[in-house]
């Protein structure tokens, strides 16, 4: 019975590694997908941050960066930002997308992959909403048009906190 215990541990363990509302957000320092220069997520701290993965494959994603560059550049005086971060494995694809949906707010690049290790995640495109003191508020998975005026709401929630 330990054994099998043991065994279940293993194989789920990755359940509860995943980030969810009211964890901390997980910091990370990624090079900049289309220039020169790193961004960090404690670099954005006392804003409210919504920080989504992508990849130029992901169908989804040519819905929502134009839909979140919308609301970011709706947004950013108030104390908004929009980071988002690239998974593809070659650097090219990631830049080649952007040329064809192009944003105005920070892309990083990790095509090691090693970030949404950090984060848990499952599926393309996933979001976090990160609040003014750098806790995930929620999460986001998938990305339909119609979500961007649900996520405007929680953002504008979160923008009204101190």
């Amino acid at each position: 019975m330990r054994i099998v215990m043991s065994i279940a541990l293993l194989l789920f363990s990755h359940i509860s590694l995943a980030v969810q509302a009211g964890d901390e957000a997980p910091d990370f320092r990624l090079p900049l997908l289309t220039q020169q220069g790193q961004l960090s997520l404690s670099s954005q701290k006392g804003k409210v941050v919504y920080v989504d993965f992508w990849a130029s494959w992901c169908g989804p994603c040519r819905k929502s960066l134009p839909l979140l560059n919308e609301l970011r550049n709706e947004l950013k005086g108030k104390g908004f930002e929009v980071v988002a971060i690239n998974l593809d494995e070659d650097i090219r694809d990631g830049r080649a997308f952007l040329k064809e949906f192009p944003v105005s707010y920070p892309t990083l690049y990790d095509g090691a992959g090693k970030t949404p290790e950090l984060y848990g995640v499952r599926g393309m495109p996933t979001s976090y909403l990160i609040d003014k003191q750098g806790r995930v508020q929620v999460v986001h998975q998938g990305f339909k048009p119609a979500d961007i005026t649900k996520i405007r709401a929680q953002v504008s929630q979160l923008l009204q906190q101190k």
